[in-house]
């Protein structure tokens, strides 16, 4: 199962994106990013939010975007020329959608799906759930509720005001700052539950000392038993150099050339 999650992952990471936009969506790329970089996760599909203005056949209860033309399309916050620009080229039933962020991440174990789940829930993306499929795939969907879809022309003819088009405008604009806030909830509550989860390295440098106290008394004998060294070779500096100056003093004691001990002799006695 290990070995064939990471094949999942890396064919899946491998391929072309297939989107209509061709790559992931600025505001929601930070998330797929750090989802990609864990060994528990990786992104099947996502997409950021939407506001989007489709025509679809009139007479038609299809609403179904692949069987629409697109209008007006846009991950960021629209304006009320950008719709009214979009509805002068419907033929059909054009309808105002807002369609929030979305994430389909298939994880590794099913503990790894539910933490995925928690985060979720806990950030404001109330429809989420996950799955697991027959060939043991484990597909966790993160999605939100607070949707818009309302139809504005029927066989291209506009069937509201330019003031209705106003209030939806604020509208849908309102639903895309929820939505960018919720993202970035998300992606604050993951880092958390994976820093949560995963634990701190020791701290080696006092870990050795409490696993391994034989070694460090070891290292203090050696340290005593040089400090020991050192003064023994002092003390026989010392008394090397007091001979030779007793020598050079019964040599000439009649002369009064006798010196006294050096300074630097004395310092070294003690040091």
């Amino acid at each position: 199962m290990e070995k064939t999650f990471s094949q999942w992952k890396k064919q899946c990471l491998n391929k072309l994106d297939l989107s209509k936009k061709g790559s992931v969506d600025q505001d929601i790329e930070q998330v797929v990013s750090l989802l990609n970089s864990c060994e528990e996760f990786f992104t099947t599909s996502s997409c950021s939010g939407r506001i989007i203005l489709i025509d679809g056949a009139a007479d038609s209860c299809d609403v179904q975007k692949q069987n629409c033309v697109w209008l007006f399309v846009s991950h960021h916050k629209c304006t009320f020329d950008d719709l009214i620009s979009g509805l002068s080229s419907s033929s059909g039933d054009a309808v105002l959608k807002f369609e929030p962020a979305v994430l389909h991440v298939q994880c590794r174990r099913l503990e790894d799906a539910q933490l995925l789940h928690s985060v979720a829930i806990n950030s404001g993306f109330r429809n989420s759930g996950l799955t697991v499929g027959k060939t043991g795939k484990i597909i966790s969907a993160v999605r939100s509720t607070h949707s818009l879809e309302v139809p504005l022309s029927h066989s291209g003819k506009l069937l509201v005001a330019h003031e209705y088009i106003h209030f939806l405008t604020q509208v849908a604009n309102q639903k895309m700052d929820e939505n960018l806030r919720r993202i970035h909830r998300f992606y604050q509550n993951l880092q958390s539950a994976l820093s949560a989860e995963r634990p701190h390295p020791p701290d080696l440098s006092c870990s050795q000392e409490i696993q391994d106290p034989q070694h460090t008394q070891e290292a203090e004998r050696a340290e005593r038993e040089e400090g020991e060294k050192e003064e023994r070779n002092k003390t026989k500096a010392y008394q090397r150099r007091r001979r030779k100056q007793q020598r050079e003093t019964d040599g000439n004691h009649d002369g009064g050339n006798s010196s006294p001990l050096e300074l630097d002799d004395c310092v070294s006695l003690f040091t």
